[in-house]
């Protein structure tokens, strides 16, 4: 994507990469049923995806974005439009959800109708790459388990057209296949046909980074 002069900044490497058109995306996610239905979404913070994020909000969507890593009990950030003083682009960026959202727990949370992800790369299959930390798995994981979403609550992620890639991308149990690929141009859908995570897969998870997360340490307390 640097090479190919399409990164933006914050840049490509190590993160969720920012790219020119990002905010075209957005536009294109409005064509969605499945975005048009939904009252409730989980999104992530990264910085492609803000423009998704403006858009909802302005359309009296609430959002939840996770608390990086996971690093707090109420690991979650609501915003409700409705309690934004007006200030719903603001409400869009990271620092301004942290200062005008409401940190809350999984059980405070509304039953989620769609989820938004970024992605580093997915395949027209509906694989995806994320950053390879595994906190949106594990977001995943938490809220299946809590009941705050499904197994067929609509995935869609946005990216770059040179995101999508022919090479086979591998699946683990804890990974999460999307439902939709956005561009700034188009929509696939990719009628997936990988299985979903059916919760939390421990045995992937080290004694650090349970130790890091407060939830799954409260979790494992009431085992």
């Amino acid at each position: 994507m640097e090479s190919e002069g399409v990164a933006r900044f914050p840049g490509a490497r190590g993160r969720i990469p920012n790219f020119k058109g990002a905010e075209k995306c957005a536009e294109k996610v409005a064509e969605l049923d499945v975005w048009k239905r939904a009252r409730v979404i989980k999104a992530n913070p990264d910085s492609p995806q803000r423009a998704i994020r403006h858009l909802a909000l302005k359309l009296g969507k609430t959002i939840y974005m996770a608390v990086p890593r996971l690093r707090e009990e109420k690991c979650f950030i609501e915003l409700d439009p409705k309690k934004l003083g007006g200030k719903v682009y603001d409400a869009s960026s990271i620092k301004g959800a942290f200062a005008l959202g409401q940190r809350v727990s999984l059980k405070k949370m509304k039953p989620v109708d769609l989820i938004l992800c970024g992605s580093v790369a997915v395949s027209r299959d509906g694989l995806r790459v994320g950053k390879g930390g595994g906190y949106s798995d594990l977001e995943f994981a938490l809220a299946l388990e809590a009941g705050i979403i499904t197994q067929k609550t609509p995935i869609i992620t946005t990216v770059h057209p040179l995101q999508i890639v022919a090479q086979k991308i591998q699946l683990r149990p804890h990974d999460i296949p999307v439902d939709f690929i956005v561009t700034p141009e188009s929509i696939f859908e990719c009628h997936t046909s990988y299985p979903r995570p059916e919760g939390i897969y421990w045995e992937y998870l080290d004694d650090k980074k349970i130790e890091a997360i407060p939830l799954l340490k409260k979790i494992i307390a009431k085992r």
